[in-house]
């Protein structure tokens, strides 16, 4: 044999003699090397007999095993569970809370909570209600176990993952849902809420679930089926009609969207309470007959507000209850109804209370109703205030009040243009970004100061960066800005043109900086993005977007605060049952401008306020920065102005409260139009001389150098433009204002209509060319395309309408003024 067979045979015989020694009687070879135990385990595990990793599988006998065990153990707790839950009477259920809110001093500001919770019999609640809300919610109720398993595990796995919680399908677990909401919307109380709904299901019949559903259900306007009836249409519950009912049942699928009454959700109501009414003929809860009799929508009566929401309470309650639903997604607008929360806000109740005056005061002194029914009517002011470098929103103004039927609140308003208040943006932009007309070393835009100087000129051609005319789509010709101001004063900075509110320079400098670069410059301000109109647009600039008073104050206070921003909040601290909600925290502060370009356009604004159409505010008798808007067809007038400490916005403007459709402000107050100058501005200073009394006087910074002087393509190489000494606006009259001043009209030096190089022969005019030019005329340079530059000025009646028409400054500057064209100051 080889040595290699030997060692072969060796081992066999090896394991053999191993085997031998562990057999029976074989003594201590029992536990030998390779020998399995001598004794097999109760629990076979590791597995007896069996080597390697299969030593380690469990056999088939050990999973049973351990699913016998663990099911055991479920249905165990299950039955514990199922046992140890008690379904909680009705009359528990529908506890009262208030909710109780703050000042920022901790005094109380005011307590909300339901009075009118009234428990009644379904016998004492309509059919018609009982049919639509099945029909709408639930339509196998009468039949069905009343659990929806894929429903329960939406919500479970939606849970889990840490996303919404979704609502409960069937009216069964509906109504446990309504008994047990509260904040925790955790794993632990949708498990007990899975066994308080089998509960309900074995002990009570469905005319008692149905009873407590409609009893504990929100309606908006109250908790329960006879609350809702009184509230909207001033009924029992038992009278009501299959029309109203319909409607009814529609609002429990969210009263904040299906409520007709709440501005915006009437064509949504009307849908739904469409939709109900075919599916309770559908679901055989109502004939063909009954339903073809409601063809007109019951729309439900003016809400009564309770008596301590009076003023601008209701408004102040309004903002902090939106802001807590926001920041804790726990808290729905249910939730906050049941009650049970200690909200503490930033509101100072000195300022409220100023604000509040000092716009009560200013309508007392200019408005008359019964004098000027057609222009005094309808008149409303929307206003905020915001500390700078914090975000703490200290007061608002939201309207007349909710006991005069105004609900709306006017300083979250979302439908207002804001002028000519969006013009420091767009300066904003070109000194942080850059204008694209002329670039830098790598390419770069460059960012340019306010000493830059564009053409003023009112009916000018605005031009693309890359030198072509901007057309009017509807007349084929191109594009001409209007100012307020029909005047020519040429080439004018960027500082003047903001003192005066020219559009013109604004709509140039907006395409050379890109209206999107704008967009997202103001929003990184704090404007919300779906404030925004569409930044292509030519009159983009010019405040066509439909900003708050909220979100403008926000936005302003970031200049104040040299550039950095917070978001506007309205609440501090929020309590529940004696612990505080997280989230709640003062919110980050952001570096949205660098300092130096903050406080450039601070001073720019500045500079608007003490010798530009915001002179009214120099009666605050401290620094103050701002700027003035007036919108297209004098709808709407704005003051956005600010302190060091102090960020205000106030809004202006009329509107139909039949229609919801807005007027024009002019012949308001006995004037042939109203500018943001005005009574906006009056309304600011009287406000801010009481909200800052007790504060010290504050210089802003003094602004760093930012960017170089880039003139607009055509400025001469010197200009004598200078701006109008006058310091209010202009007014659409040729004619004086007698008891304004009389300001002379400024010297202009007026470069060619068209880009050398591209649509003009030559070059730049050098100032030996130039040519001082009167009001209302001047000349151009020749042109040899005709068409392409702009060698003959349109007349007054040229506008454009696609682009958007904006008209701005019509007339000399005088003491009254405001524009009847295209947003302006």
């Amino acid at each position: 044999m080889t040595r290699a067979e030997m060692r072969k045979a060796a081992t066999k015989g090896g394991k053999r003699g191993g085997a031998a020694a562990g057999g029976p009687g074989g003594g201590p070879g029992a536990g030998g090397r390779g020998g399995p135990p001598g004794k097999k385990k109760f629990i076979d595990y590791p597995r007896f007999g069996k080597q390697g990793f299969r030593r380690w599988l469990p056999s088939w006998r050990l999973w049973l095993s351990a699913f016998l065990v663990v099911f055991a153990a479920c249905v165990g707790t299950v039955f514990f569970i199922y046992q140890s839950t008690t379904v909680p009477p009705l009359k528990d259920l529908v506890k009262e809370q208030n909710n109780i809110y703050y000042w920022a001093d901790g005094t109380e500001l005011t307590r909300k909570g339901e009075t009118n919770r009234q428990i009644v019999e379904l016998s004492d609640i309509s059919p018609n209600l009982q049919n639509a809300v099945i029909a709408a919610e639930n339509e196998t109720f009468r039949t069905d176990s009343g659990i929806d398993p894929k429903g329960m595990m939406r919500a479970v796995y939606n849970m889990a993952k840490g996303g919404q919680t979704q609502g409960a399908s069937t009216i069964t677990q509906q109504y446990v849902k309504n008994a047990y909401l509260s904040q925790e919307q955790t794993l632990t109380r949708k498990v007990k809420e899975f066994f308080i709904t089998l509960k309900v299901n074995q002990d009570m019949k469905k005319e008692e679930i149905l009873k407590g559903y409609l009893n504990t259900s929100w309606f908006g306007r109250g908790t329960g089926a006879q609350a809702a009836a009184q509230a909207y249409y001033g009924v029992n519950a038992k009278d009501l009609d299959l029309c109203q009912s319909a409607m009814l049942a529609g609002l429990l699928k969210g009263a904040a969207l299906y409520d007709p009454s709440i501005k915006g959700n009437h064509e949504r109501a009307e849908a739904r309470w469409k939709w109900i009414l075919d599916r309770m003929v559908e679901t055989k809860n109502a004939t063909a007959e009954e339903r073809a009799k409601c063809t007109t929508f019951p729309d439900p009566i003016k809400p009564v507000p309770s008596s301590n929401m009076n003023g601008q309470v209701s408004y102040l309650v309004d903002i902090a209850n939106r802001y807590v639903m926001q920041k804790d997604k726990t808290i729905s607008q249910q939730a906050l109804e049941k009650g049970g929360y200690k909200i503490y806000t930033t509101f100072e109740k000195d300022k409220v209370d100023a604000l509040k005056k000092a716009v009560d005061d200013v309508k007392a002194e200019t408005l008359n109703p019964q004098k000027r029914p057609d222009n005094d009517n309808w008149v409303q002011f929307g206003a905020a205030s915001i500390r700078p470098g914090d975000g703490a929103i200290v007061a608002i103004y939201g309207g007349d009040g909710v006991e005069n039927q105004h609900f709306d609140n006017n300083a979250d308003a979302q439908g207002v243009q804001v002028g000519s208040t969006f013009k420091p943006f767009v300066l904003a932009t070109a000194m942080q970004v850059g204008v694209t007309t002329s670039g830098e070393d790598k390419g770069k835009p460059k960012r340019i100061n306010a000493d830059s100087r564009y053409l003023s000129d009112d009916l000018s051609e605005i031009r693309r960066p890359d030198g072509s005319l901007i057309m009017d789509e509807t007349t084929g010709k191109p594009y001409r800005q209007k100012n307020e101001d029909k005047g020519k004063r040429g080439y004018v900075s960027l500082r003047q043109a903001m003192q005066w509110s020219y559009n013109v320079p604004f709509v140039q400098l907006n395409q050379d900086v890109g209206g999107q670069n704008v967009a997202n410059i103001a929003e990184q301000m704090g404007v919300r993005k779906e404030s925004f109109a569409d930044p292509k647009t030519t009159t983009f600039p010019l405040g066509t977007s439909t900003i708050s008073p909220i979100r403008m104050a926000d936005a302003y206070a970031t200049l104040a605060a040299s550039g950095k921003q917070a978001d506007p909040y309205s609440v501090k601290k929020v309590e529940w049952q004696g612990s505080a909600r997280p989230g709640f925290n003062k919110p980050d502060l952001k570096q949205a401008l660098e300092p130096a370009v903050a406080d450039n356009v601070t001073d720019v604004l500045v500079n608007v306020a003490k010798n530009g159409t915001g002179s009214k505010s120099n009666a605050l008798g401290r620094p103050v920065a701002g700027k003035t808007g007036t919108t297209d067809q004098n709808k709407s007038a704005w003051w956005v102005g600010y302190t060091p400490q102090l960020a205000t916005s106030v809004a202006m403007w009329r509107e139909d409260p039949t229609k919801h459709e807005r007027l024009s402000l002019n012949g308001t107050g006995g004037k042939d139009s109203v500018h943001g100058g005005d009574t906006p501005t009056d309304v600011f200073t009287r406000y801010m001389k009481a909200a800052l009394a007790n504060e010290p006087k504050m210089d802003f910074p003094s602004p760093q150098p930012v960017g170089t002087q880039v003139d607009s393509s055509g400025a001469p190489s010197t200009a004598t433009a200078t701006a109008a000494p006058s310091a209010t606006e202009t007014a659409p009259t040729n004619a004086p204002d007698p008891g304004g001043p009389q300001p002379a009209q400024p010297t202009a030096t007026q470069g060619p209509a068209c880009v050398p190089g591209v649509d003009c022969p030559g070059t730049v005019p050098t100032p030996t060319q130039t040519k001082t030019h009167p009001t209302g005329g001047g000349n151009t340079p020749t042109c040899i395309i005709p068409g392409l530059c702009g060698s003959t000025q349109p007349t007054s009646t040229a506008t454009a309408t696609d682009p958007p028409t904006s008209t701005g400054k019509p007339g000399k500057p005088t003491g009254s003024a405001t524009p009847s064209g295209a947003p302006a100051p």
